[in-house]
């Protein structure tokens, strides 16, 4: 793992969540990767994630290509978001889990971790991370996440209730706690990446660089009645949790601009506007995946030399 306190540089991954929309996070992912040449836990030494990016991060810190992580999207992300009912599809992000992680706990990451979850009964973040250091209190008691799994971090941070069912985990200590989506607390997910840099693991903000993708913003799609999902996507409390999601994610990387804004930072969240780019969280067809996909690759593109300076 990683150590930026041994480095001239402390370079900073965060990546946003948006459901299937992470299409557009892998694009641009793909385009870092093949800038820099070589795996991005090698190039990044700080990873966080919230939601889909928590699935995304997961598998950055544990060292897979970005080929390897789209296929893994274009086989399951139908599969999930395709399923009306809540516990179905909290039952195909389990199997996802399963298949991606194992048993696999913290130790086994290739660079410093946070997975953000939302603490549901205590209305706080729950942050899953790698590293004693990264504890802003209890660093006596410090436990890898929390004692838990990679999968139960990552499932727990997608847990969109009310669409998907809320997690439940148990800690080393033996305590039950349940969490829910990341979202809640941190779509964009910077700002506690930043505190964790500079506050807890102590690096000098001109020595922080810091690397943060959305999923990019749409217009919202219109309601088509041939359709369960989209139809579905259109209830006032989907529409609801589509807003609050977007609200946060704004009003995050408002507030890193005010509190950081001496920290170099290569934020990636292209909008669109045109009608055939409409779509949302739930998104299962694949045509339009795979736009979203090719999007996130232009938007990491228009700034390339920006990234090859931070990360080469």
């Amino acid at each position: 793992m990683g150590d930026p306190l041994h480095k001239n540089l402390c370079r900073v991954l965060s990546l946003d969540g948006g459901g299937a929309k992470g299409f557009y996070t892998l694009g641009a992912l793909k385009e870092i990767e093949g800038l820099t040449g070589g795996k991005l836990c090698e190039r990044f030494d700080l990873v966080f994630g919230t939601s889909t990016g928590a699935i995304i991060a997961a598998l950055v810190g544990l060292g897979y290509s970005v080929d390897d992580m789209v296929a893994l999207y274009r086989q399951h992300v139908v599969k999930i978001m395709g399923r009306l009912l809540p516990y179905r599809k909290s039952a195909a992000l389990e199997e996802l889990s399963a298949e991606l992680f194992g048993d696999r706990k913290f130790d086994a990451f290739k660079t410093n971790m946070g997975i953000v979850c939302t603490r549901w009964n205590f209305e706080r973040p729950m942050i899953f991370k790698t590293k004693p250091d990264q504890a802003f209190a209890g660093k006596g008691t410090f436990v890898p996440g929390f004692g838990c799994t990679i999968g139960e971090a990552v499932s727990g941070s997608c847990s969109a209730y009310p669409f998907f069912n809320r997690k439940l985990v148990t800690t080393s200590l033996g305590e039950r706690v349940e969490v829910a989506d990341g979202g809640y607390c941190a779509n964009n997910p910077t700002l506690y990446a930043l505190s964790d840099a500079t506050e807890s693991l102590g690096v000098s903000r001109t020595n922080v660089r810091v690397v943060s993708i959305g999923v990019g913003e749409y217009p919202a799609p219109k309601k088509s009645w041939l359709n369960a999902m989209r139809w579905l996507g259109y209830l006032p409390s989907v529409k609801l949790l589509q807003k609050s999601l977007e609200i946060n994610t704004q009003s995050m990387d408002q507030l890193r601009k005010v509190l950081f804004r001496d920290v170099p930072t290569i934020r990636i969240n292209n909008r669109y506007t045109e009608p055939e780019m409409a779509t949302d969280m739930f998104e299962a067809d694949v045509s339009k995946l795979d736009i979203l996909w090719q999007r996130g690759r232009d938007s990491a593109r228009e700034v390339e030399a920006d990234l090859r300076a931070f990360l080469t």
